[in-house]
């Protein structure tokens, strides 16, 4: 019997034990640690902000969930890992393992420049549930007394959909609302152009961007650097100021203070480095899921930024782990897999919206070059987002992780999660180095 711990039960941890449950025979057990007792469809947090979704829309019950699956949940938060012991910390007790995934997500960084930090409270977010409702209640505020709107990121943020999806349904909704005469509208990006996304050559995603950006009138700062911000005022590395009266500001992600604390276990910023297989390269018995994992940025950029990981690539490392384990536990015989790391993101501007496919996101090592880069505006990406998580969300309800349905539609688009990885090229690219 193997003793196997999931940490994080969110867009990673949840797909990543229902896989597990599916794969493997029922003597081994599986533990999935959460330090919230709810399930949450992180990418319409974003709507949640601007109360355009009630936040119990898009949860789920873990319990209810796990119920009669097979699954031992814990509802607790973890102190401490001991690779060399394989084992963890939960509050008094001493859990062992012989596989874990951690998928926990990221930790916000708050404290990566001053005015930053959330009991300064000038500044909003929507990158966890409990950001998303203090936004959504200072947005109230703001629509009964409005005045200037600056929405971006800092310096080392990672992913900046939400960002583009909030300045533009703000837009949306104060147009709604007879108030964007009331409002100036300022965007502020590090990427060293609006529509780079954290990894660049996205075919025509910077003119797109760029147009709505003009048409609905919003000023466009980009490759520029936040270093401070103070009530009502931001400031930037060359000296400008921008006012504002409501700011939603994406920070840097890192990982959680158990794995930053653990000895050799991972980089400055506390994600895990992975192997092609997604197993840590020192300790095997250790795998990263989603977020909380290491990719290199495709290239560098004249103001630090990191790397995005998709809902659609943190479900190919979900099953890529799961059927990895599966195969070193002997419970099927298959190649060992990779993800692919293709991505397709949706992102709803009210009226309209861009629907992103990055084939793969990190480039070929060889050519620097993807299969496919495509950006599409239209109405459409408004429903396909709405419809999306509508089926993640029945997915989690089903306790399924990839039906073959959904696995029949990617491959209908030339699409797939994961690959043998033998048939993939590892020589140039450290990042995807082959497990001996």
């Amino acid at each position: 019997m193997a003793r196997i711990v999931v940490i994080g039960a969110g867009l990673g941890g949840l797909p990543t034990t229902y896989e597990l449950r599916r794969l493997l025979p029922k003597e081994h057990q599986i533990t999935l640690i959460s330090n919230t007792p709810k399930f949450t469809f992180i990418p319409s947090l974003p709507w949640v902000g601007l109360n355009l979704k009630s936040l119990k829309n898009i949860q789920l019950n873990l319990e209810k969930l796990l119920a009669n699956r097979g699954v031992e949940w814990v509802l607790a938060g973890v102190s401490q890992i001991q690779p060399e012991l394989q084992q963890i910390v939960v509050g008094d007790t001493v859990i062992p393992y012989d596989y874990i995934i951690i998928a926990t997500g990221a930790e916000l960084a708050l404290d990566a420049l001053p005015g930053l930090e959330e009991t300064a409270g000038y500044v909003q977010s929507v990158c966890n549930p409990p950001h998303a409702l203090k936004a959504a209640e200072a947005w109230r505020k703001f629509l009964a007394n409005p005045g200037h709107l600056v929405v971006g990121a800092v310096p080392r943020a990672s992913c900046f959909g939400p960002a583009y999806e909030f300045v533009l349904l703000a837009d949306w909704v104060l147009r709604r609302h007879g108030l964007r005469d009331q409002v100036p509208i300022t965007f502020v990006t590090p990427e060293p152009y609006v529509g780079h996304l954290g990894i660049g050559g996205m075919a025509n995603s910077a003119e797109l961007v760029k147009k709505l950006l003009h048409q609905r009138e919003i000023t466009v700062i980009e490759n520029a650097a936040i270093t401070r911000i103070e009530s009502e005022t931001i400031f930037l590395a060359d000296d400008r100021t921008l006012p504002f009266q409501y700011s939603m500001l994406l920070p840097p992600f890192r990982g959680p203070c158990f794995l930053r604390e653990a000895p050799y276990l991972t980089d400055q910023n506390g994600c895990l480095p992975v192997l092609a297989t997604y197993q840590h390269p020192q300790f095997s018995s250790i795998y990263g899921v989603g977020v909380i994992t290491q990719l290199k940025p495709p290239e560098q950029t004249p103001i630090p930024i990191g790397v995005p990981k998709t809902g659609q690539m943190t479900e190919a490392m979900a099953i890529a782990v799961a059927h990895n384990i599966a195969v070193q536990l002997g419970a099927i015989s298959a190649p060992l897999v990779t993800p692919t790391l293709e991505a397709i993101c949706l992102a709803d501007f009210g009226d309209t919206g861009i629907a992103f496919l990055a084939d793969q996101v990190l480039p070929d090592p060889r050519t620097g070059e993807r299969r496919r880069a495509v950006a599409k505006e239209g109405r459409w990406v408004s429903w396909s987002k709405t419809a999306f998580e509508w089926f993640f969300l029945t997915k989690m309800r089903w306790g399924v992780a990839f039906p073959w349905f959904e696995e029949w539609g990617l491959k209908a688009m030339g699409l797939s999660l994961v690959q043998p990885i033998n048939d993939f090229e590892f020589s140039q690219n450290p990042q995807f180095q082959k497990l001996v």
